[in-house]
């Protein structure tokens, strides 16, 4: 029954996934309702919701644009049933911010597969990724993406290899003068956001370490078939089948090394990890393996998200 809900991507499916997103979202920020005393908090709220929309809008772009699966909607419906494990994420717009910017580099670094304009495509992607750090500074390592997509698609034109850097320096002149100009303390608090605490001692209540926990598992059961299954891709879509698994461990190094530890910072994960699970069930010939496997993803989600509140 759910198989059949998702395995077409069709408007309705888009449609009803976004009422959901939009549901959940307020089911969450609705506990607290103070934000709805002030128009300037209210359009925080909203704007942090289309954001939040848009990303969903730019990890199905992804994939339907350079073919990472079949025809269906599981990835944005395992997009969700992520988000809904951590809760709290819906209200850090740090992180909603810096995973927006991500979305926005991997969709370039993807493409590169064409190798049409490659240095807009690098360049586009590293100041992204350069930008997502200033909201969250250590998602900087998705630089390592740029040197294997060189790697994998134009290493030998020397000129790509430097073109992170102009990036960079870009980056860096834009936020001085904005730093300059409207908030001088933006440098410091950037300066001391370059700390590495390797410590998973954060958790506020049990029912974080169990959202944790069903999270790494679910993690370690799709990307182990994944990895033995690589080989069978499509070798026109070998490169970016390794490069979304590259970013699964990009996504965990940086929880793990992140200062600010917390579930919400495993949002980097979310998507690279719901196109590997995608991957899993399009692979699975048994319509019952699907079936339990999305039921049992949906009854977990619920569960999470609720304990959570």
């Amino acid at each position: 029954m759910i198989t059949s809900v998702f395995k077409k991507s069709t408007p309705i499916n888009y449609s009803f996934v976004g009422i959901l997103i939009v549901f959940f979202f307020f089911t969450y920020q609705l506990q607290d309702t103070k934000w709805t005393n002030s128009l300037f908090e209210i359009m925080i709220k909203v704007g942090l919701l289309l954001i939040l929309i848009a990303s969903f809008f730019i990890s199905n772009f992804i994939v339907k644009k350079n073919g990472l699966t079949k025809d269906s909607a599981y990835t944005i419906f395992f997009l969700l049933i992520f988000f809904m494990f951590f809760p709290n994420v819906l209200n850090n717009y740090k992180l909603i911010l810096s995973n927006f910017f991500i979305l926005l580099a991997i969709r370039r670094l993807v493409s590169l597969q064409t190798l049409k304009a490659p240095k807009e495509k690098i360049f586009d992607a590293s100041l992204w990724i350069f930008i997502a750090s200033l909201f969250h500074f250590w998602s900087i390592l998705f630089v390592l993406l740029v040197y294997v997509s060189i790697v994998f698609h134009v290493s030998r034109d020397y000129r790509n290899w430097l073109i992170p850097f102009v990036a960079f320096f870009t980056t860096v002149i834009i936020f001085i003068f904005y730093a300059l100009l409207l908030d001088k303390n933006a440098i410091e608090v950037y300066l001391q956001s370059e700390v590495i605490n390797l410590q998973v001692d954060y958790f506020t209540n049990t029912y974080q370490n169990i959202a944790f926990s069903i999270y790494s598992v679910f993690a370690i059961f799709f990307v182990l078939p994944y990895l033995v299954t690589l080989t069978n891709k499509p070798l026109n879509l070998q490169a970016s089948y390794k490069k979304v698994l590259l970013s699964v461990f990009i996504g965990i190094v940086i929880f793990f090394i992140s200062a600010n530890k917390s579930n919400e910072v495993l949002i980097f994960t979310f998507l690279p990890l719901a196109i590997i699970a995608t991957n899993t069930i399009e692979y699975l010939q048994n319509k019952i393996q699907q079936e339990l496997i999305l039921f049992v993803s949906i009854i977990c989600a619920i569960f999470c998200f609720f304990s959570q509140l």
